[in-house]
């Protein structure tokens, strides 16, 4: 298919800059999956439009500082080739984590990247943290090796230096209210560098009024990575590859959903990454690498699954998602899971209305 056929026009206006004043406050999009049928509703009526025995899947990853500022630090002869010193500048280096690959090592975007070898170290704050480029990755990424020099660990040495990693279109600098609004309220696993968006909407009293519906919750972790975000730069989405990005379903959360499935109570994806762990986990378990019988296996993978139209869906019935940006992996997804053309034209009527857009924007529940 071509990206082409995933582009709206969106007026810049209605891209969210901050959060609504109050976390349940934005408006939901209500669609019929089957129709295509649009409703304009508030987030707060969410529990009152369930049929009260859905199983709701959240993804409780939470946000780390990811965005670092630094410096390169003063080159040593062992770090030039064969022994020689690399006249590298000493500069401002801004640094956006990805993904941990061990502990202390990670991937991530740096700039200006192309000026830093592998070999070339980095100190942030006031060189109580440094940083080493140990390796190159796909999509212009490095590998770097993170060291405290002082009695504190690597990760709060982020939590301390670090900035909240709001996305590009968000065009302001991050503010102390992002380290909590920029976050779900039930996030508890730390390592994803951007939010689950989906779940921001969502207060402990939203969670509550869901329960008392009827409705059931449970959860997974997929650290949200660069490959949720990376933009697709083939003419066609067949070949776009996606990076890749870690999730781990618990066994009480994997039994919760097969008992659903087996009683035809709708398993509800809250955002796009809880659908890319959900059908990479039952595909996975599909070509035999899990007993087959369970249907879904608990574990911790990788997932690189791309899903665009023509994807079959094994797990999820319905998805609460914010609105996406065009000719995205994200709206490709949402694409899949309910029909190109009804999704866009949903698209166009929520620019008409004058809904918000993107992370920090409003949501929109198809069912």
């Amino acid at each position: 298919m071509r990206l082409d056929d995933f582009d709206y026009e969106l007026p810049s206006e209605l891209i969210a800059q901050r959060p609504p004043d109050q976390r349940d406050g934005g408006r939901l999009l209500l669609m019929e999956r089957g129709t295509g049928q649009l409703s304009d509703r508030s987030f707060a009526e969410l529990p009152m439009l369930l049929r009260g025995d859905e199983l709701l899947v959240f993804n409780n990853a939470r946000v780390i500082p990811a965005r670092l500022y630094g410096r390169r630090a003063a080159t040593s002869a062992a770090d030039g080739p064969s022994g020689t010193r690399s006249p590298a500048p000493s500069g401002e280096i801004e640094v956006l984590l990805s993904r941990e690959l061990a502990p202390g090592r990670w991937e991530a975007l740096v700039k200006p990247g192309k000026k830093l070898p592998v070999g070339a170290r980095m100190v942030f704050g006031a060189g109580e943290l440094e940083g080493k480029i140990v390796g190159h990755g796909e999509f212009g990424l490095r590998e770097i090796e993170f060291r405290s020099k002082d009695d504190r660990s690597v990760g709060e040495h982020f939590d301390a230096l670090g900035h909240m990693p709001l996305p590009p279109y968000i065009e302001r600098e991050d503010e102390a209210a992002d380290r909590s609004r920029y976050q779900t309220v039930f996030a508890t696993r730390p390592g994803a560098v951007a939010a689950p968006t989906a779940g921001l909407h969502f207060t402990p009293e939203t969670l509550q009024a869901i329960r008392q519906r009827g409705a059931e919750i449970c959860e997974l972790t997929l650290n949200v990575g660069l490959g949720t975000f990376q933009p697709i730069r083939s003419e066609t989405l067949e070949a776009h590859t996606m990076h890749a990005e870690s999730y781990a379903i618990p066994e009480e959360t994997a039994e919760q959903i097969r008992k659903a499935r087996a009683a035809k109570r709708p398993v509800l994806a809250v955002g796009t990454t809880v659908v890319r762990a959900l059908e990479a986990a039952a595909l996975r378990t599909a070509e035999g690498a899990g007993e087959k019988e369970r249907w879904l296996e608990s574990g911790t993978y990788e997932a690189q699954l791309f899903i665009y139209p023509g994807f079959s869906f094994r797990v999820v019935d319905a998805l609460l998602t914010n609105f996406h940006l065009p000719r995205s992996t994200l709206l490709a997804l949402v694409s899949a899971f309910a029909g190109r053309e009804k999704v866009l034209a949903a698209y166009r009527h929520a620019v008409e209305q004058g809904y918000r857009f993107y992370s920090y924007g409003d949501c929109m529940l198809v069912r």
